[in-house]
């Protein structure tokens, strides 16, 4: 199932992918497998678009056809969900507009039980600090694609520190380049090398 529908979203198969997704929920399929052959199918675009073999145009609508997918999906994630575990807020860095990591991240954490309070792409420091205060969420999760977005994450984290809150607030960083040399230069307590990592990471942190 999940890798039939890798291939379908790989290959672009828009009326085929959204049929799939539509007919596996209909045969009360584990929404979460459908969520993680999505995730498969957008590696692939994406190795296909690190080599060469897709361009913009191809990446730009394998995430509307991702996003479409998602959104048939998302209400039978709702559906299961119990008491809400914890909260965290979420985003792309300033700088940057890449979403679908992010978006996938939310999705399953949502799923599983925790109020994401995403702020979208492009968001500045102060918008992430504002948020914190706001909903008292003890973990922040940053996103970014593009190595610019490694002086936003740094400086979002010194905004939370300037805030007074670095001690209640746990950062993740996740992203295709993060790794641990970024975690340390941004000052971060640790980066999501793939979505179930992040999640677990998520956990960790509160104490779930």
């Amino acid at each position: 199932m999940s890798d039939a529908l890798a291939t379908m979203l790989a290959e672009l198969k828009e009326d085929e992918t959204l049929a799939e997704v539509r007919r596996a929920l209909d045969d009360s399929t584990d929404p979460l497998q459908l969520v993680e052959g999505l995730r498969e199918g957008m590696s692939i675009v994406g190795k296909r678009f690190e080599d060469k073999d897709y361009f913009l145009s191809e990446l730009i609508m394998s995430a509307e056809i991702f996003k479409g997918a998602i959104a048939l999906i998302e209400p039978h994630l709702a559906a299961g969900a119990g008491p809400v575990k914890g909260s965290v807020v979420i985003g792309t860095v300033k700088g940057d507009i890449h979403d679908i990591g992010k978006n996938i991240v939310a999705t399953l954490l949502r799923c599983e039980g925790f109020d994401v309070h995403d702020l979208g792409v492009d968001t500045p420091p102060a918008a992430f600090v504002d948020k914190l205060k706001e909903t008292g969420a003890p973990v922040l999760a940053l996103s970014g694609l593009l190595t610019l977005a490694f002086d936003s994450m740094k400086e979002t984290v010194e905004s939370v520190t300037e805030a007074g809150l670095r001690d209640k607030v746990k950062v993740i960083i996740g992203g295709g380049p993060v790794n641990d040399k970024v975690v340390e230069y941004s000052g971060a307590d640790a980066f999501g090398a793939d979505v179930a990592q992040a999640i677990r990471l998520v956990e960790e942190y509160q104490g779930t």
